[in-house]
């Protein structure tokens, strides 16, 4: 059979993509790459194969898809100096792309992000009404990696905000960001796309393993249908971690002014004080799984966890 390789096998959503894909097809091989952290196999080791590969270091890439049909990329570089998100998701990406094409592998699938839209508002629209307009080193070099993987006929995904045990930006953030301005914009009533982490590996598992023909899309929204308001996510994070929520009420200017005091962007601001909402039906239909419960329903098996992140 067939290796499927994985990049990203050590990280928070490539780790439970590993363990999905084994799950799901015990028999096939996984050839799974990672960089620094070391890499947990899944329960059927004897059928994983662990590499050390650093996407900034093509010459490191040489051999990963041998014997693979199907790529999934799991790995980027989120933050950190230009350069490196260059080296890492526009160069590395296209550099790993190449090695895939070369070793004749059937599909290759980018787990990428919603941000590579920039700034919002979005009120469900699909991904055929919006074009990238990245507006940040991270997610400029990811729409790179993207366009890498588009040319090269492969399938992208692009959730939103992803939560869920490991979580280190999404719901600390908003707990910094609630706990810097000391207050709310207008009660947070925005809404936001979601997906747990277990969901979105589900998903990323789906589209490695759909039969040919059965997906419709290059570019897929990877979210849970339901957007969720933000005031919730809030609520939960702040119960979670046993702090009140601030009952101040802020305007937008006086957010961004406090924000400005503190020496801090207001790039998160934007990202939770108005609506980033889209449409994900056409990811769960095609893969022909149910996306879970959302929000509501997955939430509380991950509080333990931003109790003490």
């Amino acid at each position: 059979m067939p290796i499927l390789t994985l990049t990203g096998a050590a990280g928070f959503i490539g780790a439970r993509v590993a363990a999905r894909l084994a799950w799901e097809q015990p028999d096939r091989p996984l050839r799974l790459i990672a960089h620094r952290r070391p890499v947990t196999a899944p329960p059927d080791g004897a059928r994983t194969q662990i590499r050390t590969a650093d996407l900034a270091d093509p010459a490191s890439l040489r051999g990963v898809c041998d014997g693979a049909d199907v790529l999934v990329h799991c790995a980027s570089q989120i933050g950190g100096p230009p350069q490196l998100c260059r080296a890492v998701n526009a160069d590395g990406t296209a550099a790993l792309v190449a090695e895939a094409i070369r070793a004749g592998v059937r599909r290759i699938v980018l787990l990428s992000t919603a941000s590579v839209y920039g700034r919002g508002p979005f009120r469900g629209e699909h991904p055929g009404d919006l074009r990238p307009a990245p507006a940040s080193d991270t997610s400029r070099t990811r729409a790179d990696a993207e366009r890498a993987v588009l040319d090269a006929g492969g399938v992208v995904l692009r959730p939103h905000l992803v939560y869920g045990a490991g979580d280190r930006w999404v719901g600390p953030g908003m707990l910094r960001l609630m706990t810097a301005l000391d207050g709310s914009v207008g009660g947070w009533q925005a809404r936001a796309s979601m997906i747990d982490a277990d969901d979105l590996a589900r998903a990323v598992a789906a589209v490695a393993l759909a039969p040919d023909g059965t997906l419709t899309s290059s570019v897929y929204h990877a979210n849970h249908p339901r957007p969720v308001p933000v005031a919730d996510v809030i609520a939960a994070l702040a119960a979670a971690r046993g702090v009140p929520v601030p009952g101040a009420r802020l305007t937008h200017d006086e957010a961004v002014a406090r924000l400005e005091r503190l020496g801090r962007s207001a790039h998160d601001l934007d990202v939770l004080a108005v609506d980033h909402c889209f449409a994900s039906d056409a990811l769960w239909h095609d893969t022909g799984r149910p996306p879970g419960p959302g929000f509501p329903g997955r939430f509380a098996r991950h509080a333990d966890w931003y109790a003490s992140a």
